[in-house]
């Protein structure tokens, strides 16, 4: 297996957000879309979204209204830094350079991977989430090149 199946641009198929008594939350809705990227020389970026997030009324991003803000902020994940497997745990872990949520700035996320055929599962290490310990899992679709 190893780095090379990681190589490449993925889209989002499916994210869950699993409770620890096997709840089952959406807190961007059924339908999501993302994108993930992994690159050779070791950097990663995702992207993580609601297929319904609604546009500002104005079109100047330093105008939204505050309801705006806090909608487009809730609906929407992203980073990016470098990354690096562990196979014999079965672990990819992406170092954050930079994220939506400035928090995320420096530290580590871990996640366990799986692949079936030319899909890569991402499961989280609990966290904390609107009061809850949820798992998340997030299923991935390899993208063929772009020709």
């Amino acid at each position: 297996m190893g780095k090379g199946q990681f190589i490449g641009s993925w889209k989002l198929l499916s994210s869950e957000y699993r409770t620890e008594g096997e709840e089952v939350l959406y807190p961007m809705g059924r339908e999501v879309t993302g994108r993930l990227i992994y690159t050779a020389d070791g950097y990663v970026s995702a992207q993580h979204m609601s297929v319904s997030r609604t546009p500002f009324l104005s079109n100047d991003w330093l105008r939204g209204t505050p309801a705006e803000i806090k909608a487009a902020f809730e609906s929407y994940r992203g980073y990016y830094g470098t990354w690096e497997i562990d196979e014999k745990k079965g672990t990819v872990t992406h170092h954050i350079a930079a994220g939506s949520l400035p928090n995320w700035a420096g530290t580590d996320f871990v996640r366990n991977y799986e692949f079936s055929g030319n899909r890569l599962t991402l499961k989280t290490t609990p966290q904390l989430m609107d009061g809850k310990t949820v798992t998340i899992y997030l299923i991935w679709e390899k993208l063929e090149p772009v020709k």
